[in-house]
């Protein structure tokens, strides 16, 4: 039965384990051992592992896979991803042996600004709040020079802030809103810095003003914190080719591809139930290369989907079309991602991923990622459009299926070769096995 603790934090990892295990796995003989198989026997390293986080017990392993051929901008790329998805990694390696022969991917960086904001409550006069913050607005820059003077030494910094009039929405409700530029960074610690003092600066100042009355100068702040929207951190990823060229075999010509391909993107366009899905195959190529280099996919997921509602319906974030008999295949999606800060410069593998993508920038990374997410998306709907998506999604599944029904090496060759020519389903996989145990038998 599951029961309260105090002081859980400040117990050891080996206490916090043992009362996980006394709580929950009473009559569990090997969960401890479970829990421990995942510790690395690097201690220095597992230290550094524990630390990331509160709480810590184990380690939590994803498979971090590489998909090779990867031709950007004319510039060879192998793009690491970390996910637990059959098919995913084999997907994004066809697709970008694809378009290696067609000249590759086409990436530009559109636009690198973030946003965060300050949200308070004003019960005053609107053009009292409007002189006070043309007043103040030096000064909120000014006072933050401590916490940008390295920012700014590299290029980037505050950008802009505009006060906002969002007592449409809440009674008395304003915001400062603020633009910034965090160059290499993912700038999250930044950003928050800068509002907090955005927010002090404000509110005290406000004190002092000689045009508010008693009640205008007490000024509420509720928040300071940035945002994940960031539809002016875009990233532009295309590829394109002759029709003719989309043709892989005799049985379906080029025109016929484009033209199936255009209609399921189009579906997307107008349908949300399919544009969804749609985009969490985007994703999977996105979430991937986001996870392996350390950056915050709950932050993208959160950006892009909200991206893909920016006009009041949730649409398809990719989009094609032929025109002068040359197809194109495109998508715009936000990107804020880090190559300096966070994870990037202390977890072994996330150092490693990006030597593998020779050290890129932060405007690199999203063009890499957009990248990773446009080849996800074709190669998805290459297969609905074709042969279906489950031919090639339960072959690359066939190993989770003979690994849980504990298939033995032997077993597994045999199967995989037999399932080559044949269907694989849960259930085909499970009979296979069972009819070739009993002739061995």
């Amino acid at each position: 039965m599951s029961k309260t603790i105090a002081g859980f934090s400040k117990l050891s990892k080996s206490k916090k384990i043992d009362w996980i295990v006394d709580t929950y796995f009473p009559n569990s003989k090997n969960t401890k051992a479970i829990l421990k198989q995942y510790w690395n026997s690097n201690d220095s390293l597992q230290q550094l592992h524990d630390e990331f986080i509160e709480n810590t017990i184990t380690n939590y392993y994803l498979p971090l896979g590489v998909a090779p051929n990867f031709l950007i901008n004319n510039k060879l790329y192998t793009i690491p991803m970390a996910i637990e998805e059959s098919s995913v990694v084999a997907a994004a390696s066809k697709a970008a042996k694809f378009w290696l022969e067609r000249g590759g991917f086409k990436t530009k960086v559109i636009s690198t600004t973030k946003i965060g904001q300050v949200h308070f409550i004003y019960k005053g006069d609107f053009e009292k709040l409007k002189q006070y913050f043309s007043q103040v607005k030096p000064k909120l820059i000014e006072e933050t020079s401590a916490i940008t003077k390295n920012m700014k030494k590299r290029g980037g910094g505050i950008m802009d802030i505009d006060l906002r009039n969002k007592t449409s929405d809440i009674a008395n409700y304003y915001q400062l809103h603020a633009s910034f530029e965090t160059l290499d960074a993912m700038g999250a610690n930044f950003i928050n810095s800068c509002l907090e003092q955005f927010a002090k600066t404000f509110k005290n100042e406000a004190l002092n003003f000689n045009l508010f009355s008693e009640t205008e100068r007490q000024i509420d702040i509720v928040m300071s914190i940035l945002s994940n929207y960031v539809p002016d951190c875009l990233v532009r990823a295309e590829v394109s080719c002759q029709v003719d060229e989309l043709s892989e075999n005799k049985n379906v010509s080029g025109k016929a591809f484009a033209d199936k391909f255009i209609q399921a993107v189009n579906i997307a366009e107008v349908e949300p139930y399919r544009a969804v899905t749609h985009n969490k195959g985007i994703m999977n190529g996105i979430d991937a290369v986001v996870l392996a280099t350390g950056n915050d996919f709950r932050a993208v997921e959160a950006g892009v989907h909200a991206y893909a509602s920016r006009h009041g319906k949730y649409r398809s974030l990719t989009h094609a079309k032929v025109e002068d008999d040359i197809f194109t295949f495109w998508m715009e999606i936000p990107l804020a991602l880090g190559t300096v800060g966070g994870l990037t410069g202390l977890h072994p593998l996330v150092k490693l991923a990006l030597e593998l993508l020779h050290k890129p920038s932060a405007k690199e990374l999203m063009q890499i990622v957009a990248v990773a997410g446009l080849a996800q998306n074709f190669a998805a709907l290459r297969s609905l459009t074709t042969t279906g998506i489950q031919q090639g999604h339960m072959k690359m599944h066939l190993m989770n299926i003979l690994n849980q029904f504990e298939a033995n090496a032997q077993e597994k060759e045999t199967l995989i070769d037999h399932f080559k020519s044949n269907t694989a389903t849960h259930s085909a996989v499970v009979e296979a096995l069972e009819n070739l145990r009993s002739n061995n038998s």
